[in-house]
């Protein structure tokens, strides 16, 4: 049985403390692979995103893609974390991280998770940039990335 973290909030998270938990006490797991999305800034021109969810779905929709890696990969602990609120320059948004037996399991649950997490998962980012904000729209090269799976 698989070992799951799923959290969303505005609190900031030790990306160092979530992958030595995904390692505790797991004689099993020869693999751990793990992901953090940041804001990006200056050279995109953000001054602070905003991201927003619909709580309740949210969770349940990220359950279903973590349930989904599940039945793909033998996975030994899964944790995936996404804030909400004002994020500024080079603030942490996500934190995907997975233990496994092999690498190859962990490798491509943790890639698998993220592309579904960035196209699937009900969240909505608002920009702010020098000339106003902008809502950020789907990019097609996240949904190509997606549909690999």
């Amino acid at each position: 049985m698989t070992d799951i973290r799923l959290a969303i909030t505005a609190a900031d998270f030790d990306p160092g403390a979530e992958i030595a938990a995904l390692g505790a006490d797991q004689e099993a797991s020869g693999a751990i692979a793990s992901f953090v999305g940041l804001v990006r800034g200056a050279s995109d021109g953000v001054t602070a995103l905003t991201i927003e969810h619909y709580p309740g779905m949210t969770e349940k929709l990220i359950a279903a893609i973590i349930a989904e890696s599940q039945s793909r990969w033998r996975l030994d602990r899964i944790a995936v974390l996404h804030r909400i609120g004002r994020l500024a320059p080079g603030d942490r948004i996500v934190f995907v991280g997975v233990a496994a037996a092999h690498r190859g399991d962990a490798f491509s649950a943790c890639e698998f998770l993220v592309d579904w997490l960035k196209t699937k998962a009900p969240f909505w980012k608002l920009e702010e940039t020098p000339t106003g904000e902008r809502w950020v729209a789907a990019r097609q090269e996240d949904e190509e990335r997606a549909g690999r799976w």
